[in-house]
């Protein structure tokens, strides 16, 4: 609850004057059933039909002011609740972006797009309705008491005995719906999922005729979500019913206990009506604080998943030189003796299994480095490791004579251009996707799709540049996709040039065209290719095989075709065993 009252304390203008329009409607309103009753009890026995339409008339200006100012208050809720939601959405999307690898681990993909929606939706619905519910209900439910025991302590007295009761039910009932309602989100977490592998992979799904094993699989996430919200659903909506019988108990005894009272002289007929209207209006703050209260629970629950990950501490924060390692060799890129595993994902049974072991290499200003392997041999990892996405479990890894962890990360990104696996084109005009951001002029934009080889496919659409990408570039073909994102890279004319299997839908020609380029163009450039193919690599001045985070290879072309069996098998079954 804390964490989104701070967020709408920064337009506490705007909630002050909700709650004080609500506050004002809502005496308003308390004050239409005493007028009606000294109006039946007082003014008509005078049988003066001036006074009567007068009084008539300051119930009509009552509730013309009770809609003014209710629906003013409404307006503004709606503002600065949208206001706050903002705030938290720009936040979360915020730290979500800047959570280290290891925390983005943590909470993975999927539950970080349900926390930006409906977790912030359910956040936003409350500040809303909170506003205005929160001071409506309960000024109806403590003035309503107020008024009628000013009126008749008799019959007052039986609203005293069921208010307390209807609210320690309604209360009880939140305060177990905030854990039900966090296993509703869990479920639509898992939902999310399900539909983002789906959509993402639904050419696999189509190809390999799962269509109904993704169904089913889809339907049990969509029961197991369906039976939760149905149990919370049902343990929320107790209160309504219970207060709706407690109320109409209270309300036939005010009936027959009131009819008594008249009938013995002790109060008037206009009281009865005035008391069995302030007991509607008393339902009304019951049930709107038994909505409060379960809209509450949804938001709470919310709440304390948007701030676990606002409240993240910042990941992987710049080293202080001082507590910096020292770089013992030369070289612009210089990994020393590297170890690495991820989280505790890579625990067997024999022990701990590396994601990489014991990984040194350097790499003058300018240079290239090859990097190949089988799938999952630990290639990316070490692009995530110079890059800084995660630590180090073991060594160190220096760029330009630095410890890499005493970097500011947007200073260190910056000396990178990356092209990765999977790679994100965005819907967008290809110039931006090439800019992104950068304000890369036109010629630079230019220049880039010409030595990523983009240039004649861009320029033979009617919009050239202009043309606009679908989402994951679904209008482009493999190839057109990694030309882009290669042009991307290099668009910033980068310290650091990485291109993690990059060309891998390219052909051999485009492949061979765009590394010449690469060395002609970015001399100054330091190079490193994670590639499947040897081709990509073979002319590099050095070269790295891994299989499971091991180095088997190291060195040249020539000289890994000398001593290296495995890479001499990759390289034959690829050129031929004749190459």
């Amino acid at each position: 609850m804390k964490f989104m009252l701070s967020y709408l304390k920064r337009y506490k203008g705007l909630v002050a004057a909700c709650m004080s329009l609500k506050l004002l409607g809502t005496v308003l309103e308390l004050l239409l059933p005493y007028v009606l009753e000294y109006l039946i009890d007082t003014v008509a026995p005078t049988k003066n039909l001036r006074l009567v339409a007068l009084w008539g008339g300051v119930m009509l200006a009552l509730t013309v002011l009770v809609r003014v100012t209710n629906v003013t208050a409404n307006r503004i809720s709606v503002k600065s609740a949208k206001s706050a939601a903002y705030d938290i959405r720009r936040d979360l999307f915020w730290h979500s972006i800047n959570l280290s690898g290891s925390q983005a681990d943590q909470f993975g993909l999927p539950s970080l797009t349900s926390r930006m929606t409906s977790d912030s939706y359910n956040v936003q619905n409350f500040l809303q309705s909170g506003q205005a519910l929160g001071v409506r209900a309960p000024i109806m439910l403590v003035g309503g008491i107020i008024v009628t025991m000013t009126m008749d302590v008799g019959l007052a007295s039986i609203l005293c005995v069921m208010a307390p009761i209807m609210l320690a039910v309604a209360i009880g009932v939140s305060l177990r719906g905030i854990p039900l309602y966090d296993k509703v989100q869990q479920s639509v977490d898992e939902i999310v999922r399900i539909m983002r592998e789906n959509i993402i992979g639904i050419r696999v799904v189509k190809a390999l005729s799962k269509e109904d094993y993704e169904r089913r699989r889809f339907a049990a996430a969509n029961q197991t979500m369906t039976r939760r919200d149905r149990k919370a659903g049902v343990v929320m909506a107790l209160p309504g019913p219970l207060m709706t019988l407690a109320l109409n108990i209270g309300l036939t005894l005010v009936v027959i206990v009131g009819a008594v009272r008249v009938n013995a002289g002790v109060t008037q007929p206009g009281v009865i009506l005035a008391f069995l209207t302030y007991f509607n209006m008393i339902l009304m703050g019951v049930m709107g604080l038994n909505r409060v209260f379960m809209m509450m629970s949804k938001a709470t629950a919310s709440a304390k998943r948007i701030q676990a990950v606002i409240d993240q501490p910042e990941g992987l924060e710049p080293l202080p030189e001082g507590q910096a390692a020292r770089q013992e060799q030369e070289g612009y890129v210089v990994f020393d003796h590297v170890s690495f595993r991820y989280g505790e994902a890579d625990v067997t049974h024999e022990g701990i299994q590396m994601a990489l072991n014991d990984l040194s290499f350097t790499m003058k200003r300018g240079g290239s480095l090859g990097i190949i392997g089988a799938t999952g041999s630990g290639k990316t990892t070490v692009i995530n490791l110079l890059m800084r996405f995660y630590d180090a479990t073991e060594g160190h890894i220096f760029v330009d004579g630095k410890d890499v962890r005493t970097y500011d990360k947007d200073s260190l990104h910056r000396r990178f251009g990356v092209v990765f696996q999977n790679d994100v084109i965005f819907a967008a005009s290809l110039a931006e996707n090439i800019d992104f951001g950068r304000d890369v002029d036109e010629d630079g934009i230019r220049a880039a799709a010409a030595n990523a080889m983009a240039k004649d496919f861009i320029e033979a659409y009617d919009d050239t540049y202009q043309h606009q990408a679908a989402i994951h570039g679904a209008n482009l073909s493999g190839g057109q996709r990694q030309r882009v994102l290669i042009a991307r890279a290099l668009a910033a004319k980068p310290d650091i040039l990485v291109l993690d299997d990059s060309s891998s839908a390219l052909d051999y020609r485009t492949d061979a065209a765009l590394r010449k380029v690469i060395r002609e163009q970015y001399r100054d450039t330091t190079t490193i290719v994670v590639a499947q193919r040897v081709s990509s690599i073979m002319s590099l001045d050095d070269i790295i095989m891994l299989d499971e985070g091991e180095v088997i290879g190291h060195g040249t072309h020539a000289e890994l075709m000398a001593s290296c069996p495995q890479y001499r098998e990759i390289y034959q079954t690829q050129m031929g065993e004749g190459a």
